[in-house]
């Protein structure tokens, strides 16, 4: 039903041209003294994001840096990362808790489900057609499923379980989304 990974909007200062980035994550450690870098992932996809060659865009204060993969790898669970740019512990060690992105267009076009910025700003209504307010985004729970929360037009806001049973339908070209409402939910 869904797939992680997370938009960005955001301006390249170098060109100024108006991007939109997908962060796919976060820098959060050194790993040994040859430049690894230990990743928390919001991806899917680390396989593909992080083949050698890529490039990926390291957020840094104000400014987008551009990196190319070196060298990638799983430990433990979490991916392990070299690049070209960043030749040692000593050069990715101030990079620490900085965000990784992609390009949009850089995503590829999923067989099914949908990436979890496509579910942002979507007028949700209930099986009735009863309009219920705006989708904002879906929130992670780090438990059995993620939630999408809804802010009505009173500004109080809801969450509704992000999976087959609750999300009826999901209509991108009409930016709306379908809500199986059950008793419990408001």
């Amino acid at each position: 039903l869904h797939v992680q990974e997370h938009s960005f909007p955001t301006r390249r200062s170098s060109d100024l041209i108006s991007m939109k980035y997908i962060r796919i994550g976060k820098m959060i450690n050194t790993h040994g003294i040859k430049g690894e870098a230990k990743i928390y992932s919001y991806s899917d996809f680390d396989d593909e994001r992080y083949a050698k060659g890529n490039k990926v865009w390291m957020k840094h204060g104000d400014e987008m840096i551009p990196l190319t993969v070196k060298t990638y790898r799983v430990h433990k669970g979490f991916p392990l990362v070299s690049f070209e740019e960043l030749k040692d512990i000593n050069a990715v060690e101030p990079y620490r808790n900085c965000e990784l992105f992609i390009t949009d267009d850089m995503r590829e076009e999923l067989d099914e489900g949908y990436y979890y910025d496509e579910l942002e700003n979507l007028e949700a209504f209930d099986q009735n057609g009863n309009r219920l307010g705006v989708t904002v985004g879906i929130e992670e729970t780090n438990g059995a499923q993620d939630n999408m929360r809804i802010v009505m037009d009173s500004g109080r806001s809801f969450l509704v379980p992000y999976i087959d049973e609750f999300i009826e339908e999901v209509d991108l070209d009409n930016n709306r989304i379908v809500i199986n409402m059950q008793e419990g939910l408001l």
